[in-house]
């Protein structure tokens, strides 16, 4: 924390500035309800940066609904790579069923 009047770092338990001797109040911020959020976890499913880009935000402040973002890109990722690799596999399995087809039809001709 710093003094407002001269600029000091002080400690965060002052009342009085140690370098001026200015009183220091404590301003207390307004505390937002930090709760875990669904809808948070579904957008960052589907966009995984911005799950990311959330968590990083909200670590601190809101640690409830960081970790709903930060779950929800996780788990888009993995499934993004889990279908990816899936997709894949259908396709070199259909191309190589095609070209037995193919081959087999040249064959017999």
């Amino acid at each position: 924390m710093y003094c407002p009047h001269c600029g000091k770092e002080i400690a965060d338990i002052a009342v009085i500035c140690p370098a001026c001797g200015t009183k220091v109040e404590k301003v207390i911020a307004p505390v937002e309800a930090d709760k875990s959020s669904f809808w948070f976890g579904l957008l960052s499913f589907f966009f995984p940066i911005v799950g990311l880009i959330l968590f990083i935000v909200w670590k601190d402040n809101m640690p409830k609904r960081a970790k709903s973002a930060g779950i929800g890109a996780i788990i888009g990722v993995i499934a993004g790579i889990v279908l990816s690799i899936l997709l894949s596999v259908l396709i070199s399995a259909l191309s190589f069923m095609m070209s037995g087809i193919i081959a087999e039809s040249t064959y017999y001709m």
